[in-house]
């Protein structure tokens, strides 16, 4: 899903003081950042810069890429089930979905295109972000008055048909799942350290299983936890030592303003975790190289991603090369991370080992990977994806969506 974003090293500090826009003083700026009078902003090679006003550095989460998150979800139009739907947790926010609506049936199609490559070689993500989409869409339809049926994989000649949803008048089943669509948001951040997700919570968010071929566990010993936590950051650097999938991460960086609300997907820096000082630094600062972005990655999973959660979450399957149970994981784990947001907790999925299984799979390499997972797993089941869960120290920001008509088909 969308698990990951860089960290690149902070600005040097310089002794020029950098020009302003129109309205906007370096004192507001640095009042706003919570600095001294005496701390310099940016520097960049060549001399100073200013990107505050074209990178929208002081309004993050605005514009028409973020526009989707406010769009109202509450209408008896099958259109407003697609905008819940394009409101799911998805790999690299690659949003891999079609969808063609009809009055009584919306049909949900992978678009291949947006396949995040070396990545996913398997189509592993991309089977289990639909699932998300369709859960919400699910949702939607139950709020807005529809019994949704739901049948997957319906065409066996096209295989990018996931989904048929057959919609017809049923009564209104609105759930705190779905009221929690517009708020639910992967949190980069750290998570409080003093603070544990009881054990009674976890089982609950167990409990949302509802397909007997996907299943919730937690990896929350301290033993569990210490051999996930480091094959997730020794898959991290396994990742961006392998110059394929490296390439292939880093195509879906949106660093640049104008970017991002043109493409409208992508993991950006507003997203990514950074304290607010660091945030606008860095977004101060010009777009950072691959190099620097891969390191931010490995630094962030070791130092603050991996040591503040409370648990590991690892969602399995009965046959991980089943697209429908990749389906049905999907759906468990955007009905877990809808849960969370309605308890107050913090949710990243951390997707890098099982990156690294399918690249081991798929390139015939030895299944290093694979072999971790799998010691880490029940019998007789299979590790399609896991996250980490807490409570949050600080508030998720928004991600880029594409607009509904963006993504309907004719």
């Amino acid at each position: 899903m969308d698990d990951k974003l860089s960290q690149p090293p902070p600005p040097e500090e310089s002794t020029n003081a950098p020009a302003t826009p129109s309205g906007m003083t370096r004192r507001t700026l640095l009042k706003r950042m919570g600095l001294g009078a005496g701390f310099v902003v940016v520097v960049a090679a060549g001399g100073v810069t200013w990107r505050a006003v074209d990178q929208g550095v002081f309004s993050p989460g605005t514009g028409p890429a973020y526009d989707p998150w406010r769009t109202d979800l509450t209408s008896r139009d099958p259109m407003r089930l697609v905008a819940a739907a394009i409101l799911a947790a998805n790999a690299h926010d690659s949003q891999p979905w079609a969808f063609r609506v009809a009055a009584d049936r919306i049909d949900l199609y992978a678009d291949t295109g947006r396949s995040i490559g070396a990545m996913d070689p398997l189509g592993r993500e991309m089977y289990l972000s639909l699932g998300c989409a369709l859960e919400n869409l699910v949702l939607a339809a139950r709020a807005n008055g529809y019994a949704a049926t739901v049948g997957l994989l319906p065409d066996t000649a096209d295989p990018t048909h996931v989904a048929r949803v057959d919609l017809a008048p049923g009564p209104v089943e609105a759930s705190d799942l779905f009221a929690a669509i517009p708020s639910r948001h992967t949190n980069r951040a750290s998570y409080r350290t003093d603070q544990a997700v009881a054990v009674a919570l976890l089982d609950e968010m167990a409990g949302l299983a509802d397909a007997p071929e996907a299943s919730l566990g937690w990896l929350s010993t301290a033993d569990a936890k210490s051999r996930f936590g480091q094959l997730t950051i020794d898959a991290t650097s396994a990742i961006i030592a392998d110059p394929e999938q490296a390439r292939d991460d880093f195509a879906w960086y949106r660093q640049d303003w104008a970017d991002i609300q043109r493409r409208r997907d992508g993991i950006t820096m507003d997203a990514g975790g950074l304290g607010e000082v660091a945030r606008v630094l860095v977004r101060l600062m010009p777009p950072s190289d691959q190099a620097s972005m891969d390191k931010g990655w490995v630094d962030a999973t070791r130092d603050r991603q991996v040591p503040t959660a409370s648990a590991f979450g690892l969602v399995t399957v009965r046959d991980a090369t089943d697209q429908a149970q990749r389906l049905l994981a999907g759906r468990l784990i955007q009905r877990v991370h809808l849960f969370a947001t309605t308890k107050g907790l913090a949710l990243q999925p951390l997707n890098q080992t099982f990156e690294r299984a399918d690249r081991e799979a798929g390139r015939g390499l030895d299944a290093a990977f694979g072999r971790g997972l799998d010691q880490l797993t029940p019998q007789g089941w299979h590790g399609v994806t896991a996250f980490r869960v807490g409570y949050p120290t600080a508030a998720p920001a928004l991600s880029p969506r594409r607009p509904v008509e963006a993504v309907v088909r004719a």
